[in-house]
């Protein structure tokens, strides 16, 4: 068995180019003992794949040069050596940028179609969708009658949780770029208030949105966003790090005073909780999300965006486009039937 898969040819500076990649068509080992052969249906693409292209210290080892870009995947059986799985099941695991991959069972996650469709493994009901999960619940606590801000709103993550903060009670300010996401941030999934950073007078906009001011602000961008966001934070408002990614990029640091003490003063006078996580930090919580989940979008009250694009050639283009907010809901590439 041969795969054709995208592998890192060299570590970008800034924002990675074409020529970081290599498509190449390589024979295929396996399976062994406790590994299935698989072929990829849909490939997930998220931001933090950005930092595993870089091997400056992280939280996760970075991809090396030549090897296959990482990412989650649902995929088709087409062997397997362990009863447990039957050539055709569907399956969620971690083959990467590629057609085919081999994989130990023992890391994949039998997915049952019937319940909700398999994309969803990616998204809404896989590792974004956790991550919001955990992340809000845990370190955000939102209260009933507290306001919630969340940056990248439309995203997988920032979608859910705003929508996870209405239904814990709590009011839901998401922010986007561009007229359209805001509008699916209000008409769509539901938010109290929808604001577009890209305005000249957000900051201004974010203030009338908030008038009891924020007492949770879960971040995924940085950046400006952060900037007007701050002045506004209540005593005692927790916040959430979850992505940078208005930083992804950055090969300086930016220009301008040093900011540090005005934050470090104001966690100080606002007794702020700010704190960054990894989902794999709260995996005990993995058996009570997937069912709260699974419960709230069969009642309508979790809605989902994807944004599915076809082939793997196209994989890059599409990786490039998520790292400037051209996407709209979760990106998704698909390779197979």
């Amino acid at each position: 068995m041969k795969t054709t898969r995208i592998v890192l040819a060299s570590r970008p500076t800034g924002m990675p180019e074409d020529e970081n990649f290599r498509t190449e068509t390589v024979e295929l080992e396996g399976p062994g003992p406790g590994q299935a052969l698989l072929q990829t249906l849909y490939l997930s693409l998220d931001p933090y794949m950005r930092g595993r292209m870089s091997d400056a210290p992280s939280y996760a080892p970075p991809v090396e040069v030549g090897e296959t870009m990482c990412g989650a995947t649902v995929s088709r059986v087409l062997e397997s050596t362990d009863p447990a799985l039957q050539p055709g099941d569907i399956v969620l695991g971690y083959g990467g940028w590629q057609t085919h991959s081999v994989e130990a069972i023992g890391y994949l996650r039998k997915l049952d179609p019937s319940t909700a469709p398999v994309t969803t493994a990616l998204g809404v009901l896989g590792m974004p969708g956790f991550t919001a999960y955990s992340g809000l619940l845990t370190i955000g606590r939102p209260q009933e009658g507290e306001t919630v801000v969340v940056a990248a709103a439309t995203g997988p993550v920032g979608a859910t949780v705003g929508q996870i903060a209405k239904i814990k009670g709590a009011r839901a300010v998401g922010i986007a770029g561009g007229p359209k996401k805001v509008a699916l941030l209000r008409d769509y999934f539901g938010f109290d208030a929808a604001l577009d950073h890209r305005a000249p007078d957000f900051a201004d906009q974010l203030a009338a949105a908030t008038p009891d001011g924020i007492d949770v602000y879960f971040e995924n961008v940085g950046g400006p966003v952060f900037d007007a966001v701050l002045p506004r934070l209540n005593k005692f408002a927790r916040i959430p790090v979850c992505g940078l990614i208005a930083n992804y990029n950055d090969t300086e640091l930016p220009p301008g005073p040093d900011r540090l003490p005005l934050l470090t003063s104001l966690i100080l006078r606002k007794s702020l909780t700010l704190r960054g996580f990894i989902q794999t930090e709260f995996q005990n919580q993995a058996g009570e999300f997937y069912p709260a989940a699974a419960e709230w979008l069969s009642e309508g009250r979790l809605k989902y965006l994807e944004d599915i694009v076809e082939g793997l050639d196209n994989a890059v283009e599409a990786f490039q486009g998520l790292l400037t907010g051209k996407n709209l809901g979760k990106l998704v590439i698909k390779i197979a039937d």
